[in-house]
């Protein structure tokens, strides 16, 4: 089995307009999935106001105390006014990792082209929110206060750089984790079979890396509910330079 196949991005309608290639894909599937999928949970679950919840009730209510709190700890009460965007980015990206790790799924959080689009438009807001709160004053972001005259333009140089390559290392880190995770799910998986059809010799130790695989899914699980963490968290970072950039 090929682990690579799995991220093929296939055209199950294909669209070309004005030169460029449009289709419906797996991929647009899937995201569709996602999106659907959290609307049902977040609809069913916030139209319940029992005292005592249910499932869906405890999941939505979870998952807004979690952003919420995620928020109001990296960005203070003024990033609340960007709770809608950072709790859409958490679900999203918590969906689409959990989704893909389902038997004949496909992982969207796999593609570097659909994390990164995520990664810039977090960017492209970030400067849009600084630029109209701060003006000119949203460069103080890359000059840290209390720094030697003589330091400074290093610093600067320094600041601009770590600033224009936050769009590479929040798409890369997210999309290398789901992408070894799932290759390595399939290599382990590819060893059950390979041995089990390799003859009853091969039968007695073939559990091995099937237990090995079980254990590797409760521990993609866990990355990929950490790996929407860590986007989100670091959304709300990036957030909270373009609400207080002074350092």
């Amino acid at each position: 089995m090929d682990p690579i196949h799995q991220f093929t991005v296939e055209p199950f309608v294909p669209v070309h307009l004005f030169g460029l290639d449009v289709s419906f894909t797996n991929a647009s599937l899937f995201m569709i999935l996602v999106v659907a999928l959290v609307s049902i949970v977040m609809l069913i679950g916030t139209s319940q106001r029992s005292i005592v919840p249910g499932r869906l009730q405890s999941a939505a209510e979870m998952s807004y105390e979690f952003v919420a709190s995620t928020v109001r700890m990296t960005a203070g009460n003024e990033g609340m006014k960007f709770f809608p965007l950072i709790f859409t980015i958490f679900m999203f990206v918590l969906a689409c990792n959990l989704l893909g790790l389902l038997p004949f799924s496909f992982s969207i959080t796999s593609q570097i082209v659909i994390t990164f689009a995520l990664a810039i438009g977090i960017i492209l807001v970030v400067i849009a929110v600084g630029v109209s709160r701060h003006g000119l004053h949203f460069l103080k972001l890359f000059v840290p206060s209390g720094v030697t005259i003589w330091l400074l333009p290093f610093i600067v140089v320094i600041e601009v750089i770590s600033f224009l390559i936050r769009p590479v290392t929040l798409s890369v880190r997210l999309f290398a984790n789901m992408l070894a995770g799932h290759i390595t799910l399939k290599v382990m998986a590819g060893f059950v079979a390979a041995l089990l059809g390799a003859g009853a010799a091969t039968w007695i130790v073939a559990p091995l890396p099937f237990l090995a695989n079980v254990v590797l899914l409760g521990f993609e699980l866990f990355v990929a509910v950490l790996q929407a963490y860590i986007f989100t968290i670091l959304s709300c970072v990036y957030l909270n330079d373009a609400i207080h950039p002074g350092h």
